[in-house]
């Protein structure tokens, strides 16, 4: 689990391909402190950190990435010069500074226009028709693995507002409109809908067993 609090941007230095499988080398200063088969979000998705056997953690990451990621996040896309949001798993009994995060993206969304301000930026984005009903206005979205408040709501798609520290420690202060980004809705959101369904649709839905 994550908070959508980012730890550092790191830079992409190679990216290929082994048989169905994208391996991504990311440097970075947290490298060290991750260990083989452990957790760390990368721009929202969650991947498995891989040290060889023999090897200690280096000054990169080597993180494996397979089809299914590569069909349902932007990462597929990514090419060496990048920089990518990076936050490592939360320990138990750490603080939640976000929100619960998981780091499964639920879709890809597209910045559509930002509003730069005298130190804050106003960014809108578009937003999956499916994921429309999980976002609400003051609530929580994950952007790129950024934890984000939701300040407005549109009918294609939801608006946010960076603070100065958002822009200049993520990647969201460098995206220009056109830009693909990661996009996971609040979590419990969606057990609501599930655990209500049947209830909601009411009595000879067939669905009434997914409300116990």
């Amino acid at each position: 689990m994550f908070t959508g609090i980012v730890e550092e941007v790191g830079e992409v230095v190679d990216v290929r391909t082994d048989d169905d499988v994208v391996v991504l080398t990311v440097r970075a200063a947290l490298a060290a402190e991750v260990g083989h088969g452990e957790s760390v979000a990368v721009n929202g998705c969650c991947l498995t950190a891989v040290v060889p056997e023999g090897t200690e953690p280096g000054p990169a990451l080597t993180l494996e990435l397979v089809p299914e990621t590569l069909k349902r996040t932007s990462l597929g896309a990514i090419a060496a010069g990048s920089g990518v949001n990076l936050e490592r798993a939360v320990p138990a009994g750490g603080r939640l500074d976000g929100h619960i995060v998981q780091g499964h993206v639920d879709g890809i969304g597209t910045l559509v226009s930002r509003d730069p301000g005298e130190r804050s930026d106003a960014l809108r984005f578009s937003l999956p028709a499916e994921l429309s009903r999980y976002v609400v206005e003051k609530g929580s979205i994950a952007v790129d693995g950024v934890s984000l408040t939701v300040a407005a709501v549109y009918p294609d798609g939801f608006g946010v507002a960076l603070i100065p520290t958002t822009l200049a420690d993520t990647t969201l202060g460098t995206r220009t409109p056109g830009d693909p980004v990661n996009l996971e809705v609040d979590v419990i959101a969606k057990y609501v809908e599930r655990m209500t369904a049947g209830y909601l649709q009411g009595p000879g839905s067939g669905t009434e067993g997914a409300a116990r």
